[in-house]
């Protein structure tokens, strides 16, 4: 069985994106150029107009998705986010935004527990996230510390603040 191509992962959790109005294809090729996916597999669907299932690789794991063949039409994508962590979010997030028609929600920025963090909704629908570690700032491991780090934001006394400490007064 080893000539078998990889359909999809042997293990874990795997979002499997389900794409409305014909346009898994067009999808696929727009997470190639917004997250630089490799496409694993695809299959065609019998009418040759629609995608049964692809596979691709997105910043080291699978993302699937198909078509959508349901004869009522799928509902629009809500409740999820697909997160993807990264070296540099600026990177990521700047290719993402270049593929085009996205929808920023949230800009990437600075956040308080130490990543540059930004969302948008592609063009089908789903929402992502982008985050990566800020230059100069641990990442938070802990709920203590993220509080720590949010009270000491700008202007405020240097609690939490790497390289701070208590600001005199």
């Amino acid at each position: 069985m080893a000539d078998q191509p990889q359909r999809g992962p042997s293990a874990g959790v795997t979002p499997y994106l389900t794409i409305g109005g014909g346009r898994a294809s067009e999808a696929a090729e727009f997470y190639k150029r917004a997250f630089g996916a490799e496409e694993r597999f695809r299959m065609p669907a019998e009418d040759g107009m629609r995608l049964l299932h692809c596979h691709l690789a997105v910043n080291g794991a699978s993302v699937m998705l198909s078509d959508d063949f349901s004869s009522s039409g799928a509902p629009p994508p809500a409740g999820s986010t697909l997160h993807l962590q990264v070296g540099d979010a600026d990177a990521w997030w700047d290719r993402a935004q270049a593929a085009g028609r996205c929808e920023v929600t949230m800009p990437l920025a600075d956040q308080f527990w130490g990543d540059r963090y930004g969302c948008f909704k592609d063009p089908y629908g789903h929402r992502w996230s982008i985050g990566g570690s800020k230059k100069g700032w641990p990442r938070v491991r802990s709920a203590s510390e993220a509080r720590r780090r949010r009270c000491a934001g700008p202007g405020r006394r240097g609690r939490g603040i790497p390289g701070g400490g208590r600001a005199a007064g």
